[in-house]
């Protein structure tokens, strides 16, 4: 049996997809018009095209953002997330078919233009290669949207919680965006962890320039002196707003008295917590989370710093980490993540063997 999706956000890339813009007060664009029959032949027939149906009216975003004006509006999207060609109206249907075949045509004529011009090469030539063109690859898909979130899924069915919980954040706060499901893709899932030395999904990407995980995500939501859209740098996206985040250099080495200070005070215990509050007294959700992950794994022997206590070290801190949230957690003076990071650890079974070697 055809399967069509029910599409309710912009489709993950990595795959072409043809994407039919319906009303229910549009006869010929409704579930079992002339127009779906369109999309079932296609399900039916191509399984390396993504067939879906988007409810415009309802999915203002998804709309906005392939400036769709009418409907029934077909738009077929190359794999790059680009839109291929986009055609409005029921009229001329074979439009429609003519347009997905000519971009598989063009898909094929790439592929075979690359076999045709390769040449034999070593190993070790091959090795570097791959991971040439993946690195370019990679740099291409987090600059493909403005905002592009990298998940386990897709948004309308995400497979793990911090996925799903990102894409409801992002919705929520009417944050248009793209995504790449990296459990299609293994070469993407690793690389990327190496390109962006963050080790966790999902990441979140600003105008090419990583935000974060999911904790960060929560931890500028909670911020209520601004919107989790300013924090992400798009309260004046159309004007040209720049990310949210900026080039720092690394801050292994302190380079100042301040940095001497953060320096010895990450290093005061092998296993420092920098958190709101205190291990007996959490004062955040993510505190008292890390603080009961940590005694689940029979962690009990760590130093705590109460980052309310001392408004200088909470600001510096961030800078001299390089990562804007708390709670963090450092084992012999080297950062190991927050909250996000710490439940990988531990789903994965490795949380105790990292902090207690």
């Amino acid at each position: 049996m055809a399967f069509i999706q029910t599409v309710t956000s912009i489709p993950a890339i990595g795959k072409k997809s043809i994407l039919l813009f319906w009303a229910p007060w549009q006869e010929d664009s409704a579930p079992g018009g002339v127009c779906d029959s369109v999309l079932q032949a296609f399900a039916s027939s191509d399984v390396s095209l993504q067939v879906g149906r988007v409810q415009a009216e309802e999915c203002a975003q998804v709309s906005k953002h392939y400036h769709i004006t009418c409907v029934p509006t077909f738009v077929v999207i190359d794999a790059g997330g680009n839109v291929f060609e986009k055609i409005e109206g029921s009229q001329d249907l074979s439009r429609v078919t003519r347009a997905v075949q000519k971009l598989s045509e063009l898909a094929n004529e790439r592929e075979g233009a690359a076999l045709a011009t390769s040449t034999p090469v070593s190993k070790e030539e091959e090795e570097t290669k791959k991971k040439e063109d993946l690195q370019e690859r990679l740099k291409k898909l987090i600059n493909a949207h403005n905002v592009m979130l990298f998940i386990k899924g897709t948004p309308d069915e995400p497979k793990c919680g911090f996925s799903k919980q990102a894409v409801q954040m992002l919705q929520e706060n009417e944050i248009a965006f793209a995504s790449f499901d990296i459990l299609q893709d293994d070469a993407v899932r690793q690389g990327l962890k190496e390109l962006s030395d963050w080790p966790t999904y999902p990441q979140i990407y600003v105008k090419g320039e990583l935000m974060g995980g999911l904790d960060i995500l929560k931890e500028m939501a909670s911020d209520t002196t601004s919107s989790l859209r300013e924090q992400l740098g798009l309260a004046n996206d159309d004007a040209g707003a720049t990310p949210a985040t900026t080039e720092s250099s690394s801050s292994n080495a302190p380079a100042s008295s301040s940095n001497d200070h953060l320096h010895k005070l990450v290093r005061q215990e092998r296993i420092m917590l920098f958190m709101k509050g205190l291990p007996s007294a959490p004062q955040c959700g993510f505190s008292r989370q890390v603080v009961q992950l940590l005694a689940d794994h029979d962690v009990h022997d760590y130093g705590a710093f109460d980052i309310l206590s001392d408004e200088k070290v909470r600001q510096e801190l961030k800078e001299y980490s390089d990562w804007p949230t708390y709670p963090q957690l450092y084992v012999n003076g080297e950062l190991i993540g927050g909250l996000d990071i710490i439940q990988e650890l531990a789903d994965d079974g490795t949380l105790k063997e990292t902090l207690l070697g």
